[in-house]
């Protein structure tokens, strides 16, 4: 098997070289998505880690912090730190699990469920934007593309938008 066609990076191109456009884009549009929800942290001493635990523990209630560190792939030090804040502040609740009680899970107050609903929000205006301009099927080609961007091997375990509709429905029935 050549070079090429083992790398998908290379496959994907049409000429050998980088795809310097398309990679710009990219990091021109991640910097404004971000900025959006920075601007808003911003007056709560927040930064994007604290965005990004906030996300995933009111997306997925009684998250743990073993799999919040395999979500975001950080270290324990650093999430310790953030959840640390968000708990002082009222935005995260820490309870003890129901089957081991060692195994601490993770709940958004209805503080911290608030400020991730307004983070959404804005983020979503920006993809509502987006979307619009590509027309009919820009959103399910978007949803393609962004897939097809996540590590094979992890690709199986990010959830779908069915998974994430049952998983709201029973989230939001709290012990």
């Amino acid at each position: 098997m050549s070079p090429k066609a083992a790398d998908p990076a290379l496959r994907a191109s049409s000429d050998d070289g980088p795809m310097y456009e398309l990679i710009e884009l990219f990091f021109f549009a991640y910097r404004d998505f971000v900025g959006d929800a920075d601007r808003l942290l911003e007056a709560y001493g927040f930064g994007r880690a604290h965005h990004r635990v906030l996300y995933f523990v009111t997306r997925r209630p009684g998250l743990t912090i073993a799999e919040l560190l395999e979500i975001l792939r950080i270290t324990k030090q650093s999430l310790n730190r953030v959840l640390r804040e968000l708990v002082a502040k009222n935005f995260i609740e820490t309870r003890a699990g129901a089957l081991d009680r060692r195994r601490r899970q993770l709940y958004a107050t209805v503080e911290g469920e608030r400020l991730a609903l307004r983070l959404a929000q804005v983020q979503t205006g920006r993809f509502a934007g987006a979307l619009e301009a590509l027309g009919d099927d820009g959103r399910q080609s978007a949803a393609a593309f962004l897939n097809a961007m996540i590590d094979p091997d992890t690709r199986a375990s990010a959830p779908t938008p069915r998974v994430e509709a049952a998983r709201r429905t029973v989230g939001a029935r709290r012990p």
